[in-house]
C-alpha cells in the first residue's frame, strides 16, 4: 500500500535534546569545551608525529591518521549539534542530512578498519619482530591505509543511497542530534524490512569482522607476550598494546550496541545517550589513552613546544 503524507523532499528537523531546554546554555558550554579539548589533543598527536623523525614508524603513522580521521569525524557532528543548542530553527536540508550521514558513516567505518590494521601492525611487531620493518614497509602501510579508507567511503555510499531513496513522513522530525541511520530510517513511510536487513549485514561487515580480527590478533599477541622471559619486556609489550585495545573496545562496543540490532528494538532516547558518548566523549579520551603514558610522544611534545611540558615524574610512567 502507498503511504499517506509521505515525501521524498523537504527539510528535516533535528530535535536534539527537547526535554532539557533550560540546560541548553550549560550543555553548549560543556560540549564546546569537550570539542576544543578533542581537537587540541588529536592535532597535538598529528603535529608531534610529523615533527619528530623518531616517530616515523608504522605505529605512529597509523596513529597520526587515526587522529586525522577523529578530527574530521567530530567536525561532521559536533559543530551542528552546538549550533542547534543556540539556534531557534534546527532545520537541516535533505542534502545536508544525507551529506552528514555519508561522512559520518565513511569516517566511522574507516576508523573501524584502521583499528583492525593497527592491531595487525602490533601483531607483526610483537610476534615477528625480526621481519617487522620488512613486512610493514612504507608502501604496505600506505596500501593498508588506503584500503581502510576506501572500504569505509564505499560502504557508506551504498548505505546512504539506500536510506535516502526512501519516502519520509512529512513531519521529518529526527529524534536525535544528528542524521544517523536508525532515527532517519525510523521516519520512512514504506516497508523497510529489506533495508533493515541490508543495513544489518553492512554493519556486520564494518563492525564485527574487524573486531573479531582485532580479538584474534590480541589473542596471538598475548600468547607471544607471555612467552617473553623478561618482566620488563612483558610490561613494555602490554603497555604498547593496551591503549589500542581500550580504544577498540570503546569504539566497537558503542557502535555494535547502536547498529547491530533490528528496528523494533530501537530506543531512540537511550541510543541518543550512547551516540553522545561515542561522538563526543570517547574521541576526547583517545589522545589521553594513547599518549599520556607514552614516553616517546611526551618527549617529542616537549621538543615541539620547546619547554618542559611534562615533569620528570610524569615521564617515569
Amino acid at each position: 500500500l502507498e503511504c499517506l503524507n509521505c515525501s521524498t523532499s523537504g527539510d528535516f528537523v533535528i530535535l536534539g535534546f527537547p526535554t532539557l531546554p533550560e540546560y541548553k546554555g550549560l550543555l553548549f558550554g560543556m560540549f564546546l569545551a569537550m570539542h576544543l579539548v578533542t581537537l587540541s589533543g588529536h592535532l597535538a598527536i598529528v603535529v608531534v608525529t610529523l615533527a619528530d623523525p623518531a616517530l616515523e614508524t608504522p605505529m605512529y603513522f597509523f596513529l597520526r591518521n587515526l587522529s586525522s580521521i577523529e578530527i574530521c569525524y567530530t567536525l561532521v557532528i559536533v559543530p551542528k549539534m552546538l549550533a542547534n543548542f543556540l539556534a531557534r530553527s534546527r532545520r537541516i536540508s535533505l542534502t545536508e542530512c544525507a551529506a552528514q550521514m555519508y561522512f559520518f558513516i565513511s569516517l566511522g567505518t574507516s576508523e573501524c578498519f584502521l583499528l583492525a590494521v593497527m592491531s595487525y601492525d602490533r601483531y607483526v611487531a610483537i610476534c615477528n619482530p625480526l621481519r617487522y620493518t620488512l613486512i610493514m614497509n612504507r608502501p604496505v602501510c600506505l596500501h593498508l591505509l588506503a584500503a581502510a579508507c576506501l572500504s569505509g567511503f564505499t560502504l557508506s555510499l551504498g548505505l546512504t543511497a539506500l536510506i535516502f531513496r526512501l519516502p519520509f513522513c512529512r513531519s521529518h522530525e529526527i529524534n536525535h542530534f544528528f542524521c544517523d541511520i536508525p532515527p532517519v530510517l525510523y521516519l520512512a513511510c514504506s516497508d523497510t524490512r529489506t533495508d533493515e536487513v541490508l543495513v544489518f549485514v553492512s554493519c556486520l561487515l564494518a563492525l564485527l569482522v574487524p573486531f573479531l580480527l582485532i580479538l584474534a590478533s590480541y589473542a596471538l599477541i598475548t600468547n607471544a607476550i607471555l612467552r617473553i622471559r623478561s618482566a620488563q619486556g612483558r610490561r613494555k609489550a602490554f603497555s604498547t598494546c593496551a591503549a589500542h585495545l581500550v580504544v577498540a573496545i570503546l569504539h566497537y562496543g558503542c557502535a555494535i550496541f547502536i547498529y547491530i540490532r533490528p528496528k523494533a528494538s530501537y530506543d531512540l532516547e537511550k541510543d541518543k545517550v550512547v551516540s553522545l558518548i561515542y561522538t563526543t566523549v570517547t574521541p576526547m579520551l583517545y589522545p589521553m589513552i594513547y599518549s599520556l603514558r607514552n614516553k616517546e610522544v611526551k618527549g617529542a611534545l616537549r621538543k615541539v613546544l620547546g619547554r618542559k611540558v611534562f615533569s620528570q615524574e610524569d615521564l617515569s610512567f
